[in-house]
């Protein structure tokens, strides 16, 4: 029955890439964004509704970032064995649930839960659109092309223009509850989506193996044990909580070993200790990110509570730097080279990290958007070639949980970037923790230009991504 629907299909489908896909693969991966992106502006009206301070609220941001953190990689490998349709429909189901939840939450609490329950079902959209664009390549026998992997991250961007604005607004219809509800249409639209447009067929067995591998449970057990509590100790730096390093380098050490030892590992330690490549983009992933979502957030809390804008307003100060972004993706991303893109994109990070240092609470509106359109030059470059990176140096058969991997590594830089935050403007983002928080992004930049700097493997990307497609 599979083999009769995946003939039936290579019958309809055209030649090329089947762009009937690319609906629900765009909707699917934009939800996380969308969400991240609308809270920024949501943090402080919430923390006035429930009478929370920045330190209690980030933990919105935290929540849903320590469940996508743990879920990517993990869902990302359930669609390398079983196929995108069955886990994109699942999970973009629960992104309804926790939607409908967060809407009605009493308190605080509650709605963080609902965020964790978001960050698990916004878990399978990248992965997917990734997948399927593997799927693609070995169904039409050519590459899929560059301008497909360009307009995900020009959805991503634009969603991120869309976000800030679109929160503002909704805050000032119905207050934050608003921004919460949004996900419920929008999940239905995914799912519907999903349900016409994604291929029937169950995933197949990886490329030369007879039959598909067990799922490594265990290894996903000891990997959420290791990832949950470095991201805890993280969110909440205090020696206090001096246990939570030894319980990750305990559960990271099984990890290892029942990685190494078991024939159908969940993440294949042999096979990416040997790619130095794929694990130098995701160290760049994570310092890259660190700036760009400390920026996201401690920037845009410090312009509601330092400088004294509105959530409408802090959301239209947002709107520069996406808008440059996306701008800088279309440009860009028909030329195959990857190492050019990550230079500029950090030395874009130091440039801008150099700006907010001079900005206080009396600067004018100009140097505020002066910072904002500066950022949108690496939050443009650097998306577009960490996710063309991790396309032509991740393994074909894990391309998804590889991809899932990538986004893990963005959020562990999320979490970095909302507990420096936290821990940079106690009980009030006021100019004084912005400075502080600017002096950590500008480290962060300068260790990302080095390790571009000094990785000579990036040309050989470049030459293997071929010519740009249409």
């Amino acid at each position: 029955m599979t083999e009769l629907s995946t003939a039936r299909r290579e019958r309809t489908a055209p030649a090329g890439f089947d762009r009937r896909l690319l609906p629900p693969m765009l909707l699917g991966s934009v939800l996380n964004p969308i969400n991240s992106t609308i809270i920024a502006v949501t943090l402080v009206p919430i923390g006035v509704a429930l009478g929370a301070p920045p330190a209690r609220t980030a933990w919105l941001v935290s929540a849903l970032y320590l469940a996508t953190a743990l879920g990517q990689p993990v869902v990302g490998r359930l669609i390398d064995l079983f196929g995108p349709r069955r886990l994109y429909l699942l999970s973009t189901g629960l992104v309804g649930l926790a939607g409908l939840i967060g809407t009605l939450a009493p308190d605080l609490g509650v709605l963080i839960a609902s965020r964790v329950l978001l960050g698990f079902g916004t878990c399978a959209g990248y992965p997917a659109a990734m997948a399927l664009l593997r799927s693609e390549a070995r169904r039409t026998g050519r590459d899929s092309p560059a301008g497909v992997l360009t307009a995900l991250a020009v959805a991503n961007q634009t969603i991120a223009v869309i976000g800030p604005l679109l929160g503002g607004l909704l805050i000032g219809l119905g207050g934050w509850r608003a921004t919460v509800a949004l996900n419920v249409p929008l999940a239905a639209t995914a799912v519907v989506l999903g349900l016409l447009r994604l291929p029937k067929e169950s995933g197949a067995a990886p490329t030369g193996a007879t039959e598909r591998p067990a799922l490594d449970l265990p290894g996903m057990g000891l990997f959420a044990a290791t990832l949950v509590s470095l991201l805890l100790f993280l969110m909440n730096l205090h020696l206090r909580d001096w246990y939570l390093p030894l319980i990750t380098a305990a559960a990271g050490a099984a990890f290892a070993v029942r990685e190494l030892r078991t024939p159908g590992p969940f993440i294949d330690l042999r096979v990416l200790a040997g790619n130095g490549p794929l694990l130098a983009t995701y160290a760049r992933a994570l310092v890259a990110y660190v700036v760009a979502y400390s920026f996201l957030y401690g920037f845009t809390q410090w312009t509601e509570q330092g400088y004294g804008l509105s959530p409408l307003h802090a959301g239209l100060v947002q709107i520069p730097m996406f808008l440059v972004a996306i701008g800088v993706s279309v440009l860009s991303g028909r030329r195959r080279g990857v190492r050019g893109k990550l230079l500029v994109g950090a030395l874009g990070q130091i440039v801008a990290c150099g700006v907010m240092l001079t900005l206080t609470a009396g600067s004018p509106v100009w140097a505020v958007v002066l910072v904002a359109l500066v950022f949108g030059v690496p939050q443009g470059l650097n998306s577009l070639a960490l996710q063309n990176s991790v396309y032509v140096q991740a393994d074909p058969d894990r391309t998804a949980s590889s991809a899932g991997l990538l986004r893990t590594f963005v959020y562990l830089g999320s979490m970095v970037a909302s507990a420096t935050a936290a821990a940079s403007f106690g009980p009030r983002a006021d100019s004084g923790g912005m400075h502080q928080l600017a002096w950590i992004m500008l480290g962060a930049g300068v260790l990302s230009l080095l390790l571009t700097v000094f990785d000579r493997t990036l040309g050989r990307a470049t030459a293997q991504t071929g010519p740009a497609g249409p």
